[in-house]
């Protein structure tokens, strides 16, 4: 039975504590920390001090972290705070000894770049420490990346292509707001797009792509084409692949406002003065939008994430879709969250959960889809993120 570490008290540390409390065959001991304190007590209401501790700590100081690990002695640290501080939480893991999960790769504040180049260069030294990093525990990265292993394993001989789909189709009633971080949310759709083909990078303008997909129990909906992390591990691990890409769906509405904030410098990553005053627009921005944590109880509507494969089986092609439709307000009666926290909190858990069990054990920073993908999809039905085939 396992002492666990969670930092990060946002909507999605909300559900990773409420689905650790529930696998308390798995985790004897459950502390979660964050800078906010005041948001882990609220969180700790929610599940009864019997079944968690709390801690406050800057997770972008390695001592602070280095000396809660030290007094927790936890036999993992559950990564759940900004991409920002990836490198910090890995080096204070490094330092205490412990394993170490994130839901998403670096990103530097300063540079809207998503690519794992600067985790995986923690390889050999989480080998020799005789630790495991397992990155991007999450949906997309995480769930999307074990649909792939899953496919690759029972379903193709190679697979050629892969298009990762993404559509949440919440509602929250607010005119404009991001159901995750904002400034992380904003700064992935108004980045270039990416998609690899025949072993090269091919770069496009933000939303130049788009499609239409009619996602089961939602309908059709425009899909556009971003650039998503789990690619750059896929093309590494998938055999066969000729082609991968990523779509997400937007609305007018919330495409409006963006281009809008982007025209008027809103969407900045760079510091301006202001009254004397350095802010970063975009940090400034989130300050004034909902924080995504309070859109539960208000949501109503659904997810849909899946891949859709083509490839070769027995010399014959072959085309299959796997996917998970989850319900903005059934997730919310059960975690107090919407469903984009609930998506990734769920797979946050159970990458841990088969950590401690020892079902996925391997020493280095590894990627979802370097595991045999049964155990997970196995534990994706149990822990209510039920998933479903169709072959064309």
């Amino acid at each position: 039975m396992a002492n666990i570490l969670i930092i990060g008290a946002g909507g999605v540390g909300r559900v990773v504590v409420h689905k650790c409390v529930k696998n308390r065959e798995t985790f004897k001991k459950i502390t979660l920390a964050s800078r906010s304190i005041d948001k882990c007590e609220q969180i700790q209401s929610e599940v009864g001090k019997e079944n968690l501790d709390i801690a406050q700590v800057d997770a972008d100081s390695v001592e602070e972290l280095v000396n809660l690990i030290d007094k927790i002695k936890p036999d993992m640290v559950l990564n759940i705070a900004l991409p920002y501080q990836d490198l910090t939480i890995m080096e204070a893991c490094l330092q205490t000894k412990v394993h170490y999960l994130d839901t998403a790769n670096y990103e530097h504040p300063d540079s809207a770049k998503f690519e794992y180049k600067e985790q995986w260069a923690y390889n050999e030294r989480f080998k020799e420490a005789g630790l495991m990093a397992l990155l991007g525990s999450g949906f997309d990265p995480g769930v999307t990346n074990v649909f792939c292993a899953y496919a690759q394993k029972h379903y193709f001989d190679e697979i050629h292509t892969i298009d990762i789909l993404d559509c949440n189709d919440g509602d929250h009633g607010y005119p404009f707001a991001t159901n995750f971080n904002p400034e992380i949310n904003l700064r992935e759709v108004s980045s270039n797009g990416r998609y690899w083909e025949n072993g090269e990078w091919i770069e496009t303008k933000p939303m130049e792509i788009k499609m239409v997909w009619d996602y089961p129990e939602i309908g059709e909906r425009d899909s556009y084409l971003l650039y998503h992390e789990e690619m750059e591990s896929l093309v590494k691990h998938i055999n066969g692949l000729k082609r991968i890409r990523f779509f997400m769906t937007f609305g007018e509405s919330y495409l409006t406002h963006m281009k809008c904030l982007e025209n008027v410098g809103m969407l900045g990553i760079e510091e301006v003065e202001h009254n004397g005053c350095k802010i970063v627009p975009m940090q400034f921005l989130a300050t004034l939008l909902p924080d995504p944590a309070s859109l539960g109880k208000r949501t109503k509507g659904k997810t849909n994430i899946g891949i859709v494969a083509t490839g070769i089986k027995d010399n014959k092609e072959r085309s299959i879709y796997i996917y998970n439709i989850c319900n903005h307000q059934e997730t919310y009666k059960e975690t107090l969250s919407q469903a984009v926290s609930y998506t990734t909190g769920v797979p946050a858990m159970i990458g841990a959960k088969l950590m401690m069990e020892n079902r996925w054990m391997r020493h280095g920073t590894l990627n979802m889809e370097e595991f045999d993908p049964d155990p997970f999809m196995e534990e994706l039905n149990k822990q209510g993120l039920s998933w479903n085939i169709k072959e064309f």
